[in-house]
């Protein structure tokens, strides 16, 4: 089957097939005919099984060869990442007319998104803030909305974007086309996407007997010490086959120090999180995707927009909420009928969160096997050479550390323990944790200041070991000490001309 047998027009099935596409996926096969009647649909299948083109075919052949200026069909996301993902998509199959596609994000600026909107974009792609901005300053006009889309739409109904999402349905005619679409549906979520549809069609795309994950992902679980991750992963990085890999970590700061991390063992990582500017997202995404870069390590906010068929591996750095974030994280991988590999750390703290996962998926493994960065089923499932370490290729600090410096005594007598990077080391013990880097990245530790005062360090060393010094000198009990070196010399005269009894007083 083909997508002209499914009833798409001949312009947009050449523009598809000149990028390779040219199979519907089984999603695409169920939903597109659908769709095109004008039903409203709840559309349902795992991450990766082409769920955009799903609606997206659709969307653009209702607009007509020929559609006339101003937003009439409107597509809404929960991050930036994925606006970017489908718009992109959607650029791809209106390459034979007219129709304009334009993303609209927080992160850039208004003009050029305004610019795209005042040329006649007729197909809007966007986050929820950005699009109601636009709206409210009367930028962006929803009212001739005729097609409208929910992307990831159990996140879009959830408690933290349902205002949002409300209100842009209420910018929006009642006679619209509404389409849902979603890799995870939970029924509450179904019961409340029909107060915004007329009469839905719910449609789910997968097997009775297939399971909660696809089939072709290898998924391994290991319950790992925290201060082996690192090690663990520099292992897994050089598993056979391996290809690009999306690492997920918890937080923000966790993902740029474990990117930090693997850049210093030798690898080609890089970082997306919150906290990097909309420039910086958009060019780590970029070069992860033209194999620049071939390690992304992004927090849970990237789940949903890293859409890269050629992901190879995905390692869970730590274990994600629930079950459903688990999915939207290892369905990064496998994609578009590709095999994947898909590796979960769980902590000790994290067993009661990991069995509530593995009950919910019905995997079986509640209680993950021990595992380390030297046991032999770690090499065995994961096809890594016996002997392989952590580390591709020696770095240098300006400090004077090499790789396998690790046990090395630092000057002033402060050892290097375990895989701590220069972190707090002050006062709390329970951050000295392996990915703790603090250090490294500029911050200050009060706890170190009245310690070794002759120590220096890369996190503004020179101006700690004055403060020392000063300290040193103000714990003489006031004196010369306290004073001026001017004075101090003034005092020595003084004394010397026959003040010498009172001055040793």
């Amino acid at each position: 089957m083909n997508f002209s047998d499914l009833g798409i027009d001949a312009d947009i099935v050449e523009a598809l097939a000149s990028k390779g596409i040219t199979s519907p996926f089984p999603i695409q096969e169920q939903a597109i005919p659908v769709a095109l009647t004008g039903q409203d649909i709840i559309g349902q299948a795992k991450t990766g099984t082409g769920k955009t083109f799903g609606f997206g075919l659709p969307l653009i052949q209702s607009l007509g060869l020929e559609p006339t200026l101003g937003a009439q069909a409107l597509v809404v996301v929960p991050t930036r990442e994925l606006a970017l993902q489908v718009a992109e998509d959607l650029t791809l199959a209106v390459s034979n007319r007219p129709t304009m596609v334009a993303a609209i994000y927080g992160g850039k600026s208004y003009e050029s998104q305004v610019e795209q909107i005042d040329a006649g974009a007729q197909i809007i792609v966007g986050t929820p803030g950005r699009l109601i901005d636009l709206s409210k300053q009367h930028k962006l006009d929803l009212s001739k909305i005729s097609f409208m889309v929910l992307d990831e739409a159990d996140e879009m109904l959830d408690l933290g974007f349902l205002p949002d999402v409300e209100r842009l349905f209420a910018y929006t005619p009642p006679t619209r086309q509404t389409l849902l679409f979603s890799a995870t549906m939970p029924g509450a979520i179904v019961t409340m996407a029909r107060k915004y549809q007329n009469r839905p069609m719910h449609i789910r795309a997968n097997e009775p007997d297939e399971g909660h994950t696809k089939a072709d992902i290898k998924q391994f679980v290991y319950r790992v010490h925290s201060l082996d991750k690192d090690e663990m992963v520099g292992r897994i990085l050089q598993a056979e086959g391996r290809g690009k890999t999306v690492i997920f970590a918890k937080t923000k700061r966790q993902a740029s120090k474990v990117s930090e991390e693997l850049i210093d063992r030798g690898f080609n990582a890089c970082a997306l999180h919150g906290d990097m500017s909309q420039e910086a997202r958009e060019k780590s995404m970029a070069a992860f995707r033209s194999g620049k870069k071939e390690i992304l390590v992004a927090t849970e906010v990237a789940a949903r927009g890293i859409d890269v068929d050629d992901v190879t591996h995905v390692i869970n750095y730590t274990i994600p909420e629930d079950e459903k974030a688990y999915l939207h994280r290892v369905g990064r991988t496998g994609r578009a009928g590709r095999l994947g590999v898909a590796v979960t750390f769980v902590d000790w703290e994290d067993m009661t969160r990991w069995k509530n996962i593995d009950q919910a998926l019905e995997f079986g493994n509640p209680e993950p096997a021990e595992t380390y960065s030297s046991s032999k089923n770690l090499f065995e499932d994961l096809g890594i050479a016996a002997g392989t370490k952590g580390r591709v290729q020696a770095t240098k600090r300006p400090d004077g550390w090499k790789p396998g410096d690790d046990e090395k005594p630092r000057s002033g007598g402060a050892g290097r323990g375990g895989q701590n990077r220069g972190g707090s080391r002050g006062g709390n013990s329970s951050n000295r944790s392996g990915d703790n880097r603090g250090g490294r990245s500029g911050s200050a530790n009060p706890g170190r200041a009245g310690g070794h005062a002759g120590e220096k360090h890369e996190d503004g060393g020179v101006e700690r070991q004055k403060s020392s010094n000063d300290q040193a000198r103000s714990s003489h009990g006031g004196g010369e000490h306290a004073r001026p070196t001017g004075e101090r010399n003034r005092q020595r005269r003084r004394t010397r001309g026959g003040a010498g009894g009172s001055a040793q007083g």
